[in-house]
């Protein structure tokens, strides 16, 4: 999951920001692709946490989450003709598709969120929406989220409608206290990795260890 940022700073303290920033909007994207599947009893995927480190320490200057999408273990051919599918294989791929969309816009929602705890500013639902993601990372994941709707939902206004649904969801995974924890533990976990890449198993034990 590509993340999109760029600053023309190269102040130290401008630098650690970033980092923090990208390890919690990565973490984000991990979280709910671990935990927010395994709510929802969808299947399992594969998925780990690329990362490029910077000469600072504790410092990274590229992070992202590699695979994790439940859509992309569906058939081709049912994104191709979705409305010619029975009814239960269109609900299994509403099921994926929401799922992605939704692990797609964690990632910038808990980069927001621990911007707005580190700053002291208020974070709220109603302070909030796609279009600011754009100032955390996530223009790239937004822009993703609405090519996904864009296969299974031709009206515009629906595809608004379904957004705005999904948004609150991730939103709501992001707000529970136990579902912050994993984000923070393994946020902290990024940033003190000196490997190029944590893996899947990886994340997970730091999951499992909350």
């Amino acid at each position: 999951m590509q993340r999109n940022y760029q600053t023309a700073s190269f102040d130290l303290q401008c630098i650690q920001d970033l980092a923090q920033q990208t390890a919690f909007h990565e973490a984000g994207h991990a979280a709910s692709i671990y935990l927010g599947n395994k709510q929802k009893k969808l299947p399992a995927v594969f998925f780990q946490i690329q990362i490029q480190h910077s000469v600072q320490p504790n410092t990274l200057s590229i992070a992202k989450v590699i695979d994790g999408r439940l859509i992309q273990n569906l058939p081709i051919a049912g994104l191709e003709n979705f409305q010619d599918l029975s009814k239960l294989e269109q609900l299994n791929y509403q099921a994926a598709y929401e799922a992605d969309v939704i692990n797609l816009l964690v990632g910038p929602l808990a980069e927001a969120k621990f911007v707005s705890i580190r700053d002291d500013e208020p974070f709220s639902f109603n302070l909030i929406n796609t279009h600011a993601l754009n100032y955390y990372g996530g223009s790239s994941d937004v822009k993703q989220a609405y090519a996904y709707l864009e296969y299974f939902i031709p009206s515009k206004a629906e595809r608004e409608v379904k957004i705005l649904e999904l948004f609150l969801q991730a939103f709501q995974f992001i707000e529970k206290r136990e579902n912050w924890k994993y984000i923070l533990n393994l946020a902290h976990y990024i940033l003190e990795n000196e490997n190029d890449i944590i893996s899947c198993e990886e994340a997970i034990e730091v999951f499992e260890q909350c």
